[in-house]
């Protein structure tokens, strides 16, 4: 069921067509093979994709995966707390509001002309629980008081990178402090078939946090191909056996690296310190 108030609905089409935001572009067009589907490009790149009817559509292969994540670090259908640092079309905000009914979300998106076109778009105002902010992802977290959110998912990017202030070593203790006891980070990647800013990243992670596992499509961990990866930390045991269960079972094949595992693909990496 759409997770939006009364009768308020997307309407995409009003606003199909290319769009100037403060960081470049923004174009929405519609999947005329599958009605109802949304792209959103932001300048040029491939940024998110909505279903408008079926907001539990997931289609890009680490949404999926973090779909996964999702769906086992709480009981089925408990409100979730979940905070985003990059909104474009906020799929998995909207992913969580239609699996998990009444879960709190904060959405921190820079781009403020992005963000009042994805409100207007996709109805993105009338979804229950959820807030957007006009705010640089680390800003963001430093305004949260400490143990607010369950979940902090960083999903940012400045054209195929993250921006670096969202991968050093002060970033993850804001996302640490943020995180209550338990919580669970998930960290987006774009990498190349190296893996080497994923092994950065996971390096870095693991000076503040106990465990960091990865998530990726078997090709690039042997590399043989340019992908996302997905990090998953916590100061607690992760949910190992659900989650390979759940990747397992999904439609895009992919490879839960464990923490174990991890630390010995990052020996010798050096974190990414903080700028002094």
């Amino acid at each position: 069921m759409p997770p939006h108030r009364g009768s308020d609905r997307p309407r995409p089409e009003r606003f199909a067509g290319l769009h100037h935001v403060d960081s470049g572009t923004a174009e929405l067009a519609e999947n005329r093979s599958d009605p109802g589907g949304w792209s959103i490009r932001l300048n040029g790149l491939a940024s998110s994709y909505v279903h408008v009817d079926d907001p539990t559509r997931l289609d890009f292969e680490y949404m999926q995966w973090t779909g996964h994540v999702l769906d086992v670090v709480a009981p089925p259908r408990s409100p979730l707390s979940v905070v985003h640092l990059g909104g474009a079309g906020c799929t998995l905000a909207l992913y969580v509001a239609a699996t998990r009914p009444g879960s709190p979300q904060t959405v921190f998106e820079i781009d403020a002309v992005l963000v009042r076109l994805m409100r207007q778009a996709f109805g993105l105002r009338a979804v229950r629980g959820l807030r957007l902010k006009t705010m640089d992802g680390l800003e963001g977290l430093r305004s949260l008081p400490d143990a607010y959110s369950t979940v902090v998912i960083r999903d940012a990017f400045d054209g195929a990178e993250v921006p670096r202030h969202l991968t050093d070593v002060a970033f993850y203790r804001e996302a640490a402090r943020v995180l209550t006891d338990g919580g669970v980070y998930i960290g987006n990647v774009a990498d190349t078939a190296q893996v080497r800013e994923a092994r950065i990243d996971a390096a870095t992670a693991l000076e503040v946090f106990a465990n960091v596992a990865m998530i990726a499509e078997p090709g690039q961990l042997r590399g043989r191909r340019y992908g996302n990866v997905l990090l998953v930390a916590s100061q607690a045991p992760l949910p190992d056996d659900g989650l390979v269960r759940k990747l397992a079972g999904g439609a895009v094949r992919a490879r839960y690296v464990e923490p174990s595992r991890v630390r010995e693909l990052v020996a010798g990496v050096k974190p990414r310190l903080s700028p002094s």
